[in-house]
């Protein structure tokens, strides 16, 4: 069968692990506004994976090898760039193909593309949608004058010309690149390219802006009639950055939009590295990309992002490692938080996470700032209820909030994904909880629920 004749409409139910896929036409956002799905109606939970450099560094094999394990695991959504960020138009491709011809937007080279058809169409195959970055930010940015190549009338074909080309694929369109919007000159790419991507694919795919970080896309395209939904990153700035932050400041806009955290901390990554003093060897781990995870969505994300550093570069012996990647992308895949993360999906697909509204309220005594600080969320139907202990701390708790004579109380394990029942009781006045085990590295999720409701 040729690539090209692939359609993303597939009649058949994907098993990855314990994940069911089914695979749908495209995806829109939901009626209320928070979430993503699938044309059907059915959820759509974006659980990302920053594979910036797929399309300029790994070979065919090595991206069936890179997409396989990421399906296994879980993921739904691969963040990838097609003119890249290290040395994208210069370097070639592993079959020998550079981009563009003369670095000209308006000029893209067949043979690169065909490549990345290749990959897009894999990743398609395995149930994965296609977060595609047409560029990377410095080819647009004014702060980086000497590799600019993009006006306003030669970004518009560039997105006309990935628009047509990839509309009948599984594709969400991720605009910016890790910079953002000083001049009206920038904007006015920005606008040009998303217009031409619209053009090209008949407004089919989703549109967001992946900004600088720690940066938001609402402080800049909030209101812009192509934003889909909002992104932010909160960056790698530090342990225990409150990245809930970011979603609370995009849950509260108007018009309401769904909103991610489109690159928070990577595991290995040197946290803070961007500041002078730092300690090269004080690397994010498993933890940290949980605490951000579970932080991000209690607060109101319609999903979230994980990163290793090792692996968003595709980093290999031979290659010059950025920001201390010193692991091979190919043994980076196995890393603990990869799996982790697909045990926050598994959680919230055990639910109708959709009804889920942030809840701070319900938490009548806890942490409420620093690294132990606790977020909850609660089905706007009184159904069930995720709160977040991020360091086992004792916790009080509103159970009123829960609907029905009798909840069930379930600690889930978010480094194993083990759930442990303690005991169905009343939903009377407040009750004070103590997760299993403290500290760092112990954190824990309470569900409490319906007890009539039986979601397991």
């Amino acid at each position: 069968m040729s690539y090209k004749n692939i359609s993303i409409v597939f009649g058949v139910t994907l098993l990855i692990t314990s994940f069911n896929i089914t695979w749908s036409k495209s995806l829109r956002v939901s009626e209320n506004r928070r979430f993503l799905q699938y044309d059907d109606g059915s959820p759509f939970f974006y659980l990302g994976d920053t594979a910036w450099e797929l399309f300029h560094r790994l070979n065919r094999e090595q991206a069936d090898a890179y997409l396989t394990n990421r399906a296994k695991k879980g993921f739904t959504v691969i963040q990838a760039v097609v003119l890249a960020q290290l040395n994208g138009l210069d370097e070639p491709s592993p079959h020998g193909a550079l981009p563009l011809t003369n670095k000209d937007p308006q000029k893209p080279n067949e043979a690169y593309f065909r490549h990345v058809d290749y990959i897009v169409r894999q990743a398609n195959i395995l149930g994965l949608v296609i977060g595609m970055l047409p560029t990377w930010g410095k080819y647009w940015s004014t702060n980086n004058p000497n590799q600019v190549i993009f006006t306003e009338e030669n970004a518009r074909t560039y997105g006309e010309f990935l628009g047509e080309r990839y509309k009948n694929d599984s594709i969400i369109w991720i605009l910016g690149g890790d910079h953002n919007i000083h001049t009206k000159g920038e904007r006015e790419i920005i606008e040009a390219m998303a217009s031409g991507l619209r053009a090209g694919d008949g407004g089919k795919h989703l549109i967001t802006f992946h900004p600088r970080g720690p940066g938001l896309s609402s402080d800049y395209f909030h209101d812009a009639e192509w934003l889909d939904f909002n992104m932010y990153q909160s960056s790698h700035g530090a342990h225990d950055h409150d990245n809930g932050l970011f979603a609370e400041h995009d849950y509260a806009l108007k018009p309401p939009k769904p909103t991610l955290d489109g690159e928070p901390r990577y595991e290995t990554i040197p946290a803070g590295f961007y500041f002078t003093g730092t300690n090269p060897q004080d690397r994010f781990d498993d933890y940290d990309c949980r605490q951000a995870a579970y932080w991000s969505l209690l607060a109101g994300a319609c999903g979230h992002t994980y990163g290793n550093n090792n692996i968003w570069q595709m980093w290999s012996p031979g290659r010059t490692p950025i920001i201390s990647a010193a692991i091979p992308w190919d043994e980076a895949l196995d890393h603990p938080g990869a799996f982790q993360m697909g045990l926050v999906r598994k959680l919230f697909e055990s639910r109708p996470y959709q009804k889920l509204v942030p809840n701070q309220s319900m938490i009548k005594v806890g942490p409420s700032t620093g690294g132990a600080k606790i977020r909850a969320a609660v089905a706007y139907d009184g159904s069930f209820a995720f709160i977040y202990s991020p360091r086992g701390q004792q916790f009080t708790i509103d159970k009123s909030v829960i609907k029905g004579k009798r909840v069930s109380e379930i600690w889930f394990d978010p480094r194993y994904g083990i759930s442990y029942k303690i005991h169905t009781g009343d939903t009377k006045g407040y009750q004070t909880y103590t997760p299993p085990t403290n500290g760092r590295d112990n954190d824990w999720i309470l569900i409490i629920e319906n007890a009539e409701m039986n979601f397991q």
